[in-house]
């Protein structure tokens, strides 16, 4: 499929806001609000350096029609707070994949490390539950999908 990872890419930015509409918040000790949901988005960054790769710079116009079926199927106050946080951190996610010229697995991992904090403190600001505590909490969730990635694309890349 030519527009696989684009597809992909897409259907988890909507499968991930319509799961933060309906997943609720999981209270941590301190009293701090963490969404469980946060575990898959790390999969989402990564998917879109992968969908750069098949569409190059249109991969902005893909986040977009993914927040705007976002809006239709998921919460739209949820939609809006996500498409703001995907906006801000795929820009700085798109410009550390873009700009750097190191191995695809490098470029995974470092892109989501700048990445997964911004959309973390943009998105729960949006929705009402900023914390340290919390933009700590979810960005560790983002990233947890990104150092699997990373590893394996890691070990692809060791053996050609």
């Amino acid at each position: 499929m030519r527009f696989g990872y684009t597809a992909l890419y897409v259907g988890l930015i909507v499968a991930v806001n319509y799961a933060f509409s309906v997943v609720p918040l999981v209270e941590l000790p301190g009293g701090t609000m963490w969404p469980p949901v946060a575990l898959l988005v790390g999969f989402v960054f990564v998917a879109r350096d992968f969908a750069q790769r098949e569409i190059g710079h249109r991969v902005i116009l893909a986040m977009l029609a993914g927040a705007v079926i976002s809006y239709v199927m998921a919460d739209p106050f949820v939609a809006v707070a996500s498409a703001a946080a995907f906006l801000v951190s795929e820009f700085a996610d798109w410009a550390v994949y873009t700009y750097t010229r190191r191995p695809l697995s490098q470029r995974i991992l470092f892109s989501s490390i700048l990445s997964a904090p911004i959309d973390s403190a943009v998105f729960l600001g949006l929705v009402g539950i900023l914390s340290p505590a919390g933009v700590a909490a979810m960005t560790v969730s983002k990233l947890l999908g990104a150092v699997v990635v990373w590893w394996m694309v890691r070990r692809r890349e060791a053996t050609a």
